[in-house]
């Protein structure tokens, strides 16, 4: 299921370019300096992927949790039916993003940003990466129910560092060219994303099933408290 979330990532991008993408570009890189800009935005990125990571462990142990107590499979097919309903039903999730306490705190974020953007120190870069992950963005949460599905916090980090490492290529064009990409091109990835969605949720549904399929749906063995109970 790693692989889903490289998948994310590469699609996701395109999505990435509307919300984080003028971010991206205001990046104060030196652009007199090839060498010094690409270590620039390698920086931006790891902080990036190093916030990802952090979200990963958190939600890769609660997942443990679950997994420890014999209902891996139930979270994996709840993974997959919420996946598909932030599709179905994105009006139903918006209202998350409305709380006071969430409001405060993307606040703080976005005050944070804004000022390390009018900087250029060597640290400036990895902090505008490590608070951009912490913006809100629906391709971010489905990646989080992925890493919840997983059961621990080393698969839940790599879960989101694969997700974030997909989105590097084309947020690092955005850096160097800017808004490279067409209308339509964009429009055509961006209709097809939802679509992707699904078939990953429809994929973590088949794996909680536990149907015998290799790879794709296997049966899992039940293990830790839910595994004695049962014994």
């Amino acid at each position: 299921m790693l692989l889903s979330a490289l998948i994310f990532g590469l699609l996701g991008s395109f999505h990435c370019i509307g919300m984080c993408g003028p971010i991206a570009f205001m990046l104060p890189v030196d652009r007199t300096n090839k060498i010094k800009q690409f270590l620039q935005i390698l920086s931006y990125h790891f902080g990036r992927l190093f916030t990802y990571s952090l979200i990963g462990v958190l939600f890769g142990l609660l997942g443990k949790g679950f997994y420890f107590f014999g209902f891996q499979q139930q979270l994996s097919i709840i993974a997959g039916i919420t996946m598909i309903l932030m599709i179905l039903l994105p009006k139903a999730f918006q209202k998350f993003n409305g709380s006071k306490t969430i409001t405060k705190l993307l606040f703080k974020v976005k005050n944070s940003l804004g000022k390390e953007l009018k900087k250029k120190g060597n640290d400036t870069f990895f902090t505008i990466g490590f608070l951009n992950g912490f913006l809100p963005c629906g391709l971010v949460y489905m990646a989080v129910f992925g890493a919840l599905a997983t059961n621990n916090a080393l698969q839940g980090a790599l879960y989101m560092f694969l997700f974030g490492l997909g989105t590097i290529p084309l947020m690092t064009a955005v850096v160097y060219v800017g808004n490279f990409a067409n209308g339509l091109l964009r429009k055509r990835i961006q209709q097809a994303i939802p679509y992707v969605v699904v078939f990953i949720g429809i994929l973590f549904i088949l794996r909680g099933l536990g149907l015998g399929i290799p790879y794709v749906s296997p049966v899992l063995k039940a293990v830790g408290f839910g595994a004695s109970c049962a014994t």
